[in-house]
């Protein structure tokens, strides 16, 4: 066990580091990278976990992300490496390995419910949190379930792993416009969801 999931205190020169990370790889990526797992470690297993359904396959996927991003940082010229994105460059990988994981495996995608393991965004900042906040995130969450792929995945990681519309965008290869479509339209179809169930509980 990595212990991916343990709660990472990131402080401001941290925050400064984190943004030093790309030019550290980018000269000496050996001695660079145990800080870029340490920093986005817990980000990747939240995603894995989210996805993966189990902490054991969680572990592995994150495990496998860090060292497929290793192996492709080995290859990378040190000007591509400084203008990495890095968190939401790692997030795709994990995506992309879960994905050929359920292909090779051909079972349907689906994600676990979302209880208190791992962290998310924080909702005094995200007025759609808020909304739901109201109704209660705990049903939110297991109505997660229900979203179709293209709705749950850009709201997971947009309230669960806590990404910017932007760095979603790059995820998703897609717009930022379209991201916060993506959202938007999950959080609606969770609002829509938590109002029949409400009325249907009267």
């Amino acid at each position: 066990m990595m212990g991916y999931g343990v709660h990472l205190d990131v402080t401001s020169t941290e925050i400064g580091s984190m943004e030093q990370l790309t030019d550290q790889a980018a000269k000496d990526l050996d001695s660079a990278f145990p800080r870029i797992v340490v920093l986005y470690g817990p980000t990747i297993f939240t995603t894995a976990l989210r996805v993966s359904q189990q902490s054991a396959d969680a572990e592995d996927l994150a495990a496998e992300t860090f060292v497929r991003a290793y192996a492709a940082l080995r290859t990378y010229s040190p000007k591509r490496i400084r203008e990495l994105k890095l968190r939401a460059w790692l997030v795709t990988i994990t995506l992309n390995l879960w994905r050929n994981q359920l292909r090779d495996a051909s079972r349907v995608p689906t994600l676990v419910q979302l209880d208190s393991t791992g962290s998310r965004a924080d909702p005094t900042t995200l007025p759609e949190q808020r909304a739901l906040d109201h109704a209660g995130w705990g049903e939110a969450e297991r109505l997660l379930d229900n979203l179709a792929d293209f709705e749950r995945i850009p709201v997971v990681l947009r309230h669960v792993v806590g990404l910017s519309y932007r760095e979603i965008a790059m995820v998703l290869d897609c717009p930022v416009g379209t991201a916060k479509s993506h959202v938007n339209r999950g959080m609606a179809t969770l609002r829509k969801q938590l109002g029949t169930k409400e009325e249907g509980s009267l």
